[in-house]
């Protein structure tokens, strides 16, 4: 393959890639939340570290560990689809009356492809978002973070195999996380 082709293969799976990203914001915003969860591999892993202030030279420290500290949520796919089996109750009292979202991704980068570009089965890829919500008449939250994503390929599409959702804060001031990030 020469390095144009290559190059032409790199642009046509980023872009099938942000496709699919997208995609999901815009089921999640449209609260089509069973269609959202098709896109999720039976074993994924949903995961958010809470992020802690550290002195310089302690990096090591800043999230907390997926194996031994507490996480925001580190979640699989009867989990999620529990959360949202209760959201649509309409009796989940966080979401009644419902949420407003707007989900915004940008600066989406593959990472890596296996086992080719050209051939790609798993792709890692990071993006950085940012979540708009309103509720009721005075609650809004803004979250802005980063997303590191593997996406599986799954006949012609993609499933979300694992989801690390990094929040640039330490400290929430929104009042519940039932909403998908």
């Amino acid at each position: 393959m020469s390095e144009r082709d290559a190059r032409i293969e790199r642009l046509l799976l980023g872009q099938e890639i942000t496709d699919f990203l997208y995609r999901e914001a815009e089921l999640l915003d449209q609260r089509r939340y069973r269609d959202w969860l098709d896109l999720l591999a039976e074993d994924v892993r949903y995961w958010m570290p809470m992020r802690r202030n550290v002195k310089v030279g302690e990096d090591e420290r800043e999230f907390t560990s997926a194996v031994t500290d507490v996480n925001w949520f580190d979640e699989g796919k009867e989990t999620l689809a529990r959360r949202v089996k209760q959201i649509e109750t309409g009796i989940h009292w966080a979401e009644e009356p419902r949420s407003r979202l707007s989900h915004l991704i940008t600066n989406v980068q593959v990472q890596n492809a296996e086992p080719s570009v050209a051939e790609a089965q798993d792709v890692s890829v990071t993006c950085r978002f940012l979540i708009y919500r309103n509720r009721v008449e005075t609650e809004t939250d803004i979250l802005v973070g980063k997303r590191e994503d593997l996406l599986r390929r799954n006949g012609a599409g993609w499933l979300l195999a694992r989801r690390k959702i990094i929040l640039d804060q330490n400290v929430l001031l929104t009042k519940n996380l039932t909403f998908f990030i």
